[in-house]
């Protein structure tokens, strides 16, 4: 894309860098809203010429007043079909992030970093490094730590919230839906062979 392109089309792709009434968008860390319209607030200290999306998050309750103007929390249109069944296609290559954080702090800012990008992939090896965690953890009788256990939450409601709005399934079954497609492309390459 040049350099031009880039400055008239905001990220989705908007010629006009607005989103309509009724899109879904996925809004920084807060993961998938509906663009219920446009209001202005009426607040002491609040440019009142100042235009604001009205955004209703689908998985958790709540109404954000996001100004249309601003770009310090990213919002993008939500994955296509097609993306999200290629992003669980690419699944089992996508490795797991190196933790390196030595504290529980310089971990936290690690796994934010990850959620705050709100890449995909960020999510997806985000995700991996902490069920290995998980999985070590388990074998030594031992829990996960809070910021893990934190941030494994997050890392999943951001994804599996965009992945349910793109396929068109329940929350609650995205995992199973996930398993379900890569061991069926298991099966599918194992009888090619």
């Amino acid at each position: 894309m040049n350099r031009r392109a880039e400055k008239r089309s905001r990220p989705g792709g908007k010629e006009d860098g607005m989103f309509r009434p009724g899109e879904l968008v996925v809004y920084g860390s807060t993961g998938v809203c509906r663009v219920e319209g446009f209001a202005g607030l009426d607040q002491p200290g609040e440019d009142r010429g100042r235009r604001y999306y009205l955004l209703k998050p689908l998985w958790q309750d709540g109404v954000i007043y996001a100004p249309v103007d601003s770009g310090k929390v990213p919002m993008r249109p939500v994955m296509s079909r097609e993306e999200a069944e290629a992003l669980i296609d690419r699944m089992p290559g996508i490795q797991a992030a190196v933790c390196r954080g030595g504290t529980a702090q310089a971990l936290a800012q690690q796994y934010q970093s990850a959620v705050r990008d709100g890449g995909h992939q960020a999510l997806v090896e985000l995700m991996k490094a902490i069920r290995r965690k998980q999985c070590l953890a388990a074998s030594k009788n031992r829990r996960l730590g809070m910021v893990d256990e934190r941030y494994m939450k997050q890392a999943e409601r951001l994804l599996y919230g965009e992945l349910a709005t793109a396929l068109g399934i329940p929350y609650d079954e995205v995992e199973d839906s996930i398993a379900a497609r890569l061991e069926g492309e298991a099966e599918s390459a194992g009888a090619g062979a």
